[in-house]
């Protein structure tokens, strides 16, 4: 059996986790965004081919929006609807600490946020405790599994934290969300279904925020090189 097939083999529901209360947080989507993401949602799906084991949701986590905006969507495949969360995004693609992710990376070390469709696997118990695996299904975040980029709860995503810093904490490159909000994620997106990280920065109108104009530094490049797997492996998020 190999790595991979091992991996499937854990999928697990996460049906046992108890959906919390709605969060200040959260937001419902208006009608003009709600078209795009499910159009979105259904492009993903597709990616993911036989890999999908369930239709019922999507994940799609917008960085062109500040880390202080719910921007991690889940998109009800059955009904059209949409709910909104907040997600952190690595500290290698915000060197700056400002909120903002200026640029992906998919590569070793890099700390940097991966853009692509992801499979969800079964969820296991790591460093920040229950997490859910990931694996990359496009050129662009093809590491995301041996990077030990997955989804996790962190304190530093949690809405108090925003409330006092005015912008969520980042992470080594993983999503991370709130206690609350990542047992939604449990419930709505492990096992078998699929989310997808882009920067659009979609507004609840429809309309498109500005990006921010930072360009990756070049030495990003540097990271290309191949490094030791004690590197490799320094993400929280580690199995």
């Amino acid at each position: 059996m190999n790595r991979r097939d091992l991996i499937k083999g854990t999928l697990v529901a996460g049906a046992a986790v108890a959906a919390p209360v709605l969060l200040p947080a959260q937001a419902r989507t208006g009608p003009a965004r709600n078209a795009k993401l499910v159009e979105m949602a259904k492009r993903a799906q597709a990616k993911a081919g036989e890999m999908l084991w369930r239709n019922d949701y999507v994940g799609i986590a917008d960085f062109g929006l500040h880390s202080s905006q719910p921007r991690f969507h889940f998109v009800n495949m059955e009904q059209g609807t949409v709910t909104s969360h907040l997600v952190s995004h690595g500290d290698g693609s915000d060197p700056e600490h400002d909120g903002w992710l200026n640029w992906f990376s998919n590569t070793y070390g890099s700390h940097c946020t991966s853009e692509g469709t992801y499979a969800t696997f079964g969820w296991y118990t790591g460093r920040y405790g229950t997490s859910i695996r990931l694996e990359g299904l496009d050129p662009t975040n093809s590491n995301a599994l041996d990077r030990a980029i997955v989804m996790h709860r962190a304190k530093y995503a949690e809405p108090e934290h925003l409330a006092k810093w005015g912008r969520l904490g980042r992470s080594n490159g993983c999503f991370a969300m709130g206690d609350a909000e990542f047992k939604l994620a449990l419930l709505k997106l492990g096992g078998g279904r699929v989310i997808h990280a882009e920067s659009m920065g979609l507004l609840p109108d429809g309309t498109i925020a500005p990006p921010p104009t930072t360009e990756a530094p070049a030495d990003l490049k540097i990271l290309q090189r191949d490094i030791p797997d004690v590197i490799q492996r320094a993400n929280p998020g580690v199995y």
